[in-house]
This record gives structure tokens, sequence and C-alpha cells, in this order.
């Protein structure tokens, strides 16, 4: 078996058919010049080792990348995938919540539509998932393929190459002010999951009772004509909760101005929230009814009850994750 020419098979096979032959001689007359005069194959051997893998040689030969994402976009490659990936499942995680919310009728049972809600949100995220990572993936192999440079050094977020200056623009955040990404995209799926149960709370907020199959939705707790009188002023909350976690996200760590904007969202759903409850037809009149024959209170008493405890609650939560803000902010 003649090592050479195998080795320079090797080689010239993973290059454009125009090229090989001039190649071939080239390299052939290379590990020639390499060989002593009466060489051995034990001599073959050392001079091919030292000349590589023919796979890498070849890539060297070739003007064309034998990768689909090299060193020099893969950081930026990365770190778009890190970031678009969770926003778009979240994005896709909320349509399918809102599209079974709204479509909840009274002959569903809780059980059931969870189960279609967490399959199909599951389902709807890889599906998004292979999508974002599809098209990323295409983007950067053309980018890859068109670009004319012949360096390999890795490019940063401008696509230009990393210089000690951009270092001046990445600000130093200490562990205890960094806001995670899990965080941001938590509070804006909670704030999407609220706003869906706030504009259809008479079929999902009440009082469920056990079918066999799971649980069945028997009245509403509230009046939904009221909620819906309220909704620029709800709108405004969820407009506020929205801006703050993007406000995070962009910032990526508690800041002074976080903590304040933190501050006047829960001021103001605070006072939404006081001006809802303070509302005399707030309440279904069927649920208190149905509250009054299995507590041995009064109607006014049980609206009492519940109007305190969620008050108290609410406050509480409140002055904590505002008190907590502003600890974090002055780290």
């Amino acid at each position: 078996m003649n090592l050479i020419e195998v080795y320079i098979n090797e080689v010239t096979r993973r290059l454009p058919i125009k090229n090989r032959e001039d190649i071939g001689l080239e390299l052939k007359s290379t590990i020639e010049d390499m060989l002593p005069d009466q060489y051995t194959e034990e001599d073959v051997k050392n001079v091919l080792e030292e000349l590589g893998n023919p796979a890498v040689l070849a890539s060297g030969y070739n003007e064309r990348p034998m990768h689909l994402i090299g060193p020099k976009f893969y950081d930026i490659y990365v770190s778009l995938l890190k970031m678009i990936v969770p926003i778009a499942a979240v994005i896709a995680f909320i349509v399918v919540l809102t599209e079974y919310v709204v479509g909840f009728g009274k002959g569903d049972t809780v059980l059931n539509v969870g189960l279609m809600i967490l399959g199909e949100g599951i389902w709807n995220i890889v599906h998004v998932f292979i999508q974002v990572f599809f098209w990323l993936t295409l983007t950067f192999v053309i980018l890859e393929r068109m670009d004319c440079s012949k360096d390999d050094y890795p490019r940063t977020m401008s696509l230009n190459k990393w210089t000690p200056d951009d270092l001046k623009n990445i600000p130093y955040i200490p562990k205890e002010r960094v806001v995670s990404k899990g965080y941001v995209l938590g509070s804006l799926l909670w704030t999407a999951v609220w706003g869906t149960i706030y504009f259809n709370a008479d079929h999902l907020a009440g009082v469920y009772k056990d079918s066999g199959s799971g649980l069945e939705f028997l009245m509403p707790a509230l009046n939904q004509d009221v909620l819906n009188s309220f909704w620029p002023l709800i709108i405004l909350v969820l407009g506020l909760e929205v801006a703050f976690a993007l406000f995070l996200f962009i910032k990526h760590q508690w800041t002074r101005q976080a903590a304040i904007l933190n501050t006047i969202r829960e001021i103001v759903a605070i006072i939404v929230l006081v001006l809802l409850i303070s509302n005399s037809n707030f309440f279904n009149p069927e649920f208190l009814a149905y509250m009054n024959t299995i507590l041995e209170f009064t109607e006014e008493q049980i609206k009492r009850f519940i109007i305190i405890i969620t008050l108290i609650l609410f406050l509480l939560f409140s002055i904590i994750n505002c008190i907590d803000g502003f600890r974090k902010a002055n780290r």
C-alpha cells in the first residue's frame, strides 16, 4: 500500500475537482522534500503524522469553510440563540394559554383544560425552538460563507474584531444585583396569566365542583361587568408590568431606577385593587348566597372578610417586594 498516494487522495477528495490535481502535485512534492533519500515506511509515517489529519489539511487548502458555523461567529450565534429562544417560547406558551382560557366553556373541566394547555404548550415550545434554531442557524451559515475576510478571529455583536475598548461598553454588575432572564420571562408569563384570568373571570374565578373526571366550573365569584368597566386601569397596570420586565431585561440588573419603577408599579396596582374591591357590585350575588349556605356568616361578613384578607396579603407582598428591590439596587 502506497501511504503517500492514499494520504494525498484523502486530502484532495475533500477539495473542489478543479483544484485537486494541482494541490495533489504540490502536496506530493512537499512530502518528498520532507523525506530522506533512502526513506522507509516508518519515515513516511513520521512525515504524514507531522502533516496531520487529511481533513484538517484539506480545510487549509479549501476556500470554503468545512464547518457550519466557525469560531468567528459562533459566540454571537450562541448568544442570540440563548436570547431569542426563551422569549419565543414564553410567547408561544402565552398564545396557547390565552386561546384555551378564552375558549373555556362551562362544560369543560379544569383538569382537562389544564392538561390540554400543558400538552399543546410544550409542543408549541418545541416547535418554536426548532423553527428559531433552523432559521438562525441558516442565517449564520450563509453569513459564514459570504464572509470574505481571511482571519478567524471571533467577532463581537457588532461583527467587528474584539479590542480592549469593547470592555468600556460592558458594565460591571455585582452578582447580587444581576437579574436573570428566567426572572424576567417568569414575570412576563405571570402578567399574561393574571391578565387573561381577569378578563375571563366569569368562567375561571369562582366555585368548582368535582364532576368525577375533574373540577367543573359551577359559578363565577366576581361580576365580570364590573371587572370590564375598569379595563383602562387594568391595561395601565399590565403596561407597567411589561415595561418593568423589559427594563430589567435591558439593564440586566437591579438599579435605583428599577426599584423606583417597581414601587410605582406596586402603588398603582394597590390603588386599582382598592377601587375594584370597594365597588358594591364587585362580587357575584349568587356566589355570596352560595357561600352563605356553607359558612355561618352573613353575605356582608363574607364580603368584608375576603376584602380584608385580600388587602392585607396584597399590601404585605407589595411592601416586601418594594423593600427587596431597593435592597438589591443598593448592594
